[in-house]
Parts: structure tokens; sequence; C-alpha cells
């Protein structure tokens, strides 16, 4: 059991202090040089279609490499894994068998653009960087439920209500037009229920998000769960494929038509 901290007239300026230094906190986590090794299971279910995937994020070494799976969890064939060695400006992408015809080869490069950006921009933490967006966004909104508390083992555990509205808008899943269009205003006034919870060091532990929304015979199912793992070890990160291996893309154009591929293919999935 846990217990509020504190109590009183004081807790909603407590619990708006803690959340804005656990955001700050999380974001200087992220950024930086440290081994680091999470996991993001993220669902969404709107009506009979499905969206299940788990991102793996994994880094080593300083300057760290960087790799993460793309894995659905619906089907096997249907992953994509992306390798960016330490200090290079090209990252690698281990296709799946679901994407073996954008490419002849099991990999494929692609010039990085992520240099000198914000961590977030990194596909690794992209999704999870959205999630805190949510929460920050949701914390200046005084009508959303807040509560923190500590727990027996020292942690602290954050809760807050999210809207639909904010979800999507901080497109933490993006919906294609049409099927935004089928979501009512009454359900993305819904709220989603997040919590965060902490080490005793302060430190990101976990994040969740549950939601079973329905309004007007539509019905919104999501589940996010973000976990922190024991540090990762350089056995955990791929060697960098040999050339053979590889097909190069090195022009805009090669880039933006490998992409186009890749999302016709990832819509054709329900």
């Amino acid at each position: 059991m846990g217990k509020p901290i504190p109590n009183g007239d004081d807790v909603a300026k407590y619990v708006g202090a803690k959340f804005s230094s656990t955001l700050e906190r999380v974001a200087d986590d992220l950024d930086n040089d440290e081994p680091h090794k999470s996991t993001l299971r993220s669902f969404m279910r709107v009506g009979e279609l499905k969206s299940d995937t788990t991102v793996t994020a994994i880094q080593v070494g300083n300057p760290p490499t960087r790799f993460f799976k793309n894995h659905s969890n619906r089907y096997s064939s249907d992953y994509r894994d992306y390798l960016l060695p330490a200090g290079s400006d090209v990252e690698y992408v281990l296709l799946g068998p679901e994407y073996a015809e954008l490419a002849p080869t099991p990999w494929v490069s692609l010039p990085y653009t992520g240099e000198g950006l914000d961590i977030c921009f990194w596909g690794g933490y992209a999704t999870v960087c959205k999630i805190l967006n949510a929460v920050n966004s949701s914390m200046k909104n005084d009508e959303m439920d807040k509560t923190a508390k500590s727990l027996a083992d020292g942690s602290t555990e954050l809760t807050i209500d999210v809207s639909l509205r904010t979800f999507l808008e901080e497109r933490i899943i993006v919906l294609p037009d049409w099927l935004l269009e089928e979501i009512s205003e009454s359900l993305l006034d819904q709220v989603i229920d997040t919590r965060i919870v902490l080490d005793p060091e302060g430190d990101l532990k976990e994040i969740e998000m549950n939601g079973l929304l329905a309004a007007d015979g539509n019905e919104v199912e999501i589940k996010q769960h973000y976990q922190v793992h024991e540090p990762p070890t350089e056995h955990e990160i791929p060697a960098v494929p040999s050339s053979d291996e590889v097909t190069e893309l090195t022009t805009e154009e090669e880039v933006d038509a490998f992409y186009e591929g890749m999302a016709e293919i990832t819509s054709e999935r329900k």
C-alpha cells in the first residue's frame, strides 16, 4: 500500500511540482550516454481494427550505439530493426519478411538526419516522448485528476488522466484520417488512466496507459506499457552488416520511395 504525499491544501501544488520535475528528469535520463534498455508494448483498438506492437530500445557505449526493434505482436513476419552505430551518419534497417519487397538484401542503409537533434527524434524513444508530452499537456489542465503517492519500496507513483483527444493530438499512435473521422467528440473527451512509477532514486521505471472508452456506438481500447529494464550489454546489439547484405539508399528520392513503400505495406495490415 502507498500513502498520498502530502495531505491537505498543498496536495495540488505538490503534485504539479512533482510532475514537472519528473518530466524534466526523464528528458535528461533519455538524453545521456548511460547504458539503457526499455520496452514499449503499444496496443490500440478502434472498433474491430487493431494495432499491437512492441518497441525495444537499447543503447550501449560512449558515445552510444543505438538499436531499436519495432515488432508486431500479431504477425511474426512484420518487423523492422534499426541500428545506429556510434558516431555514424548512416542508419541500418533490417527488414522482416513482410517488407522484403522493398530491397533485394536483408538490410538497407540510409542517411541518419537526427544528429544534433533532440533524442526524441530517435525512433527508440519517439513514442515514450509523445506519451510524456501528453502527460505534460494534461498536467496543465486543472480538470484532469492527478495524484502522487509513495510506495512501500521507496518508489513514487504518479497518476493522471489523459484525454483521448490529447492522446491522438500527440500522435502516440497515428490513425488514418478516415478512421479519425469515425471518433466522436464525446469519445475524444473521455480519459485514459495513466500511471508513472519512479524508482527510489527518482528515475523512470514504468508508464502505463489503460482505457476502454465507448460512446455513440463506437469503442476505443488503449493499452500502453513502457518499462525500463536492467542495463544492457554490447552483446544485445548486432554487428554492422557486411556490404553485401546492405542496399544503400543515398538520395532523397530513394529514401522517400522506401518509406512510401513501407507505409503502403503497413497500411494494408488490419
